[in-house]
């Protein structure tokens, strides 16, 4: 009798292995940056978006980036005093849990937290992010989309009607409040009426000095958001504003990469 295919046996032998391989390559990667560049920078990623993060990694080629691999980077520095790699190097490693990373580099403290600081691209919000403001669509027409959005528009609770073949908002709709955290429908109405309220930033959290010492930063600066804001449709392409499954999943993190 013939064996199923689901029976068939893989072994995992040789994915182990491989597995091992890059996490050992990876943290001599990290030591070996840790001789090569005199600081190391601890940050955190906002709103993280790939491309993004592979565009800064790409201004900052003369630097070099770890991220998404806490505790293989920990292992790397040391976990205790004990096992460090460089004096103190401990205390950075229980920094890094979520979105963390490391950047080892030869810029100067001023050159890292004015060029992060300054450095941010807004986005479309995604579901399960807060909101970080009141927003209101006004009331009347909305000529920018096509009549056929309409029992679309309906369907995500808007309160809309057709009026001489022109979209028509009957009243006032609150689409979200300050400090929501955005269901999958509201943040797709943001989307569609081209309000972008995320925010991908780095925000450098503490630096590791060529002396051998750890300084914690104090929170940086935000920049000043309208706790309330009253919105309507922006004229987009048919392509911006389709209405997708997938429009709020995550980018996954690489992880077979040596310096992710």
């Amino acid at each position: 009798m013939p064996k199923s295919k689901r029976d068939k046996k893989i072994s995992l032998t040789q994915t182990k292995r491989k597995g091992l391989e890059l996490k050992q390559r990876l943290i001599d990667d990290i030591r070996e940056c840790a001789n090569k560049y005199k600081r190391i920078f601890l940050f955190s990623v906002h709103n993280m978006r790939n491309m993004q993060l592979k565009d800064v990694r790409q201004e900052w080629n003369h630097s070099r980036f770890f991220f998404g691999k806490n505790k293989v980077m920990a292992l790397a520095l040391g976990r205790t005093a004990e096992d460090e790699f460089k004096d103190d190097l401990h205390k950075l490693s229980k920094h890094l849990r979520g979105q963390t990373g490391l950047l080892f580099t030869n810029k100067t403290k001023e050159d890292v937290l004015k060029f992060f600081d300054d450095y941010r691209i807004k986005d479309y919000a995604r579901s399960g992010n807060q909101a970080t403001q009141t927003v209101v669509i006004e009331t009347g027409p909305v000529p920018e989309f096509s009549h056929s959005m309409e029992p679309q528009l309906r369907k995500l609770g808007l309160p809309t009607t057709l009026n001489k073949g022109v979209i028509t908002l009957l009243r006032e709709y609150q689409v979200c409040e300050k400090d929501d955290t955005l269901t999958p429908e509201q943040a797709r109405i943001l989307k569609l009426f081209g309000h972008q309220m995320a925010d991908f930033h780095i925000s450098v959290e503490g630096m590791y000095t060529p002396e051998g010492e750890l300084e914690l930063f104090n929170d940086r600066p935000e920049p000043i958001v309208p706790p309330k804001i009253q919105i309507k449709a922006k004229l987009q392409d048919e392509d911006s504003i389709r209405i997708e499954d997938n429009d709020d999943e995550e980018e996954s993190i690489d992880e077979d990469e040596d310096d992710t």
